[in-house]
């Protein structure tokens, strides 16, 4: 079972069951922190995009080039210039 699914679990059992967060965590088998996780990513939907054509177009092409190839279209990605 995903985190995702196990907090829609626990969310379930305190909305719907009145159950404490401490006591649906339990239910569910997950820590109270992996339920109060938000994650802070930003979103990358259009880069994702832009690789998987980027690679469907250039098959022999590794994650490095494709990486290169990314940079010349002005995407900045990790660390790497």
């Amino acid at each position: 079972m995903t985190p995702g699914l196990q907090r829609s679990a626990v969310t379930w059992a305190i909305t719907e069951k009145g159950y404490s967060q401490r006591q649906a965590c339990k239910l569910v088998g997950i820590e109270p922190k992996t339920c109060r996780y938000t994650s802070r990513r930003p979103d990358d939907g259009a880069v994702r995009t832009r690789l998987r054509t980027l690679a469907s177009k250039r098959r022999r092409f590794g994650y490095r080039r494709l990486h290169i190839l990314l940079a010349r279209d002005g995407v900045r990605l990790n660390h790497m210039a």
